[in-house]
């Protein structure tokens, strides 16, 4: 048995761009030159319940005022020096050797970060079981090159091929030197690592006549604000807002940069936009990506674990999911009860027949605190829901706050990893702007016999320590 396709759900939205005869109730309806009084019910029913989607940046971020059209950050790098492409031409056996290092994240002239009397451990990348450590003898930092003397008696491990090649891993442990001997011959400086952001504008507008502003319905109508009344133009005002505020959210996740040969760049009818880079583009850019069927073992949630190990290691985490990911995260969790197979027992375990049977969790601790909520923007159809390409079941955010270098305050301050910089002075502020046009509804700014009801916002979304977020995607 499987949910049957026929009836389905409606994607005909409500709003349309004109007055369209669907919209309105007249003779085709009810025929109010009869006799007969038809028995109407005044108020809209809410069949969708709350259709907005907006909540998931309300409630992991945070908003903050920028003064500049580029937001730059600067994130600390590594602590510690490991190079896991390393070549050599020296033999097994050999007592000393000369290494190449060869990973591309050595900064340009080949500044490697090895110092001479340093002790390394060298690991041969699983050519053999063998591993030696050795102490630098000497560091050619033009050539990207150090000589090592090993401690073992029975010299390298294993045999190099070039100098060129990625035989294996060297890491930093310490360092030894002899009683009288002079200090360390080279310092390190840290290095960070910079990013930037750039706000977009985003606009919106709902217009109405004088005529129909005075135009009075039977049907009482409702809206998710809470606004409530008999005048049919305050229904799609509202609705407006809505959207609007919606829009301010979806923007900020799924916003990209243009790339330089795209054709938002050449529209200059719309002055060449640019674009942004949203939550989703930055985790699958610079984040963790699990891809393929939801994660539904205690296995497949070790890897993600080990994953995070190399990252942050962010002690409390949030998952946001759809349904169906939702679902499997808890059939995972209750087969770890002896009775869960049997559908038994759920939740915290101690359900009684006096209850109802909860067969959900709210989070769980893997190595980790894991606390999962549903993602209504994952679930609603007429946004990511029903999907069949680039399908996002989930986004894994840390918790609590990182710090960060600001270059308005000038110091280091403490932000969310997640939050929304908008753009504000003392003389504008542009996080919400809201104004109106015209010269009906109480507007006397031109001789339109309209209301226009204008909506703008300019803001980016900053996605702090990206290396400790996942998306989960099909």
């Amino acid at each position: 048995m499987s949910v049957q396709s026929t009836p389905g759900f409606d994607l005909q939205p409500s709003s349309e761009r004109v007055a369209l005869e669907s919209n309105y109730l007249g003779d085709a309806s009810f025929n109010f030159m009869n006799q007969y009084l038809p028995d109407t019910y005044e108020r809209e029913f809410e069949r969708y319940g709350n259709r907005t989607v907006a909540s998931f940046l309300r409630m992991v971020g945070a908003e903050m005022p920028s003064n500049s059209d580029l937001i730059k950050w600067a994130e600390q790098g590594r602590l510690h020096t490991k190079y896991t492409q390393c070549g050599t031409t020296a033999g097994a056996g050999d007592d000393t050797a000369t290494w190449q290092v060869n990973d591309t994240l050595v900064p340009t002239g080949g500044s490697i970060a090895i110092r001479k009397g340093q002790t390394i451990l060298v690991d041969f990348n699983g050519a053999t079981t063998a591993s030696n450590k050795a102490v630098v003898t000497s560091v050619d930092y033009a050539a990207g090159t150090f000589d090592v003397a090993y401690y073992e008696g029975g010299g390298q491990g294993a045999a190099g091929t070039t100098a060129a090649a990625s035989d294996a891993t060297i890491m930093i442990y310490g360092s030894e030197f002899v009683k009288g001997s002079d200090s360390m011959e080279d310092s390190l400086e840290a290095n960070d690592v910079f990013f930037d952001n750039k706000p977009i504008i985003i606009k919106d507008k709902y217009a109405v006549s004088g005529s129909d502003m005075a135009q009075i319905g039977w049907v009482e109508i409702t809206t998710e604000n809470g606004g409530t009344g008999y005048l049919w133009y305050l229904k799609s005002e509202h609705e407006t807002r809505l959207r609007f505020e919606d829009y301010l959210e979806t923007a900020m996740i799924e916003t990209v940069p243009a790339e330089a040969n795209s054709g938002a760049i050449a529209a200059t009818v719309l002055g060449n936009p640019s674009g942004s880079e949203g939550v989703f583009y930055t985790v699958n850019d610079r984040g963790n990506v699990w891809q393929g069927t939801n994660p539904a073992t205690l296995n497949a949630w070790d890897t993600i674990v080990q994953r995070l190990d190399k990252q942050g290691s962010i002690e409390e985490n949030a998952l946001f999911l759809n349904r169906q990911f939702g679902f499997d995260i808890d059939d995972m969790l209750a087969q770890q009860n002896s009775y869960g197979a049997n559908g038994s027992s759920y939740g915290l375990f101690d359900n009684d027949e006096e209850m109802a049977l909860n067969l959900g969790f709210s989070g769980f601790r893997r190595g980790y605190d894991f606390y999962k909520t549903d993602w209504k923007y994952l679930n609603d159809p007429t946004m990511r829901g029903g999907l069949t390409s680039d399908v996002v079941n989930g986004l894994l955010v840390p918790a609590g706050s990182t710090s960060v270098y600001d270059q308005i305050l000038g110091k280091n301050a403490k932000r969310p990893f997640l939050h929304v910089r908008y753009r504000a002075s003392e003389t504008e502020d542009r996080r919400y702007k809201n104004w109106v046009t015209g010269s009906a509804g109480g507007a006397r700014t031109s001789g339109k016999d309209v209301m226009e009801v204008h909506f703008l916002s300019e803001r980016c979304v900053c996605v702090l320590g990206a290396n400790n977020f996942f998306i989960f995607k099909s």
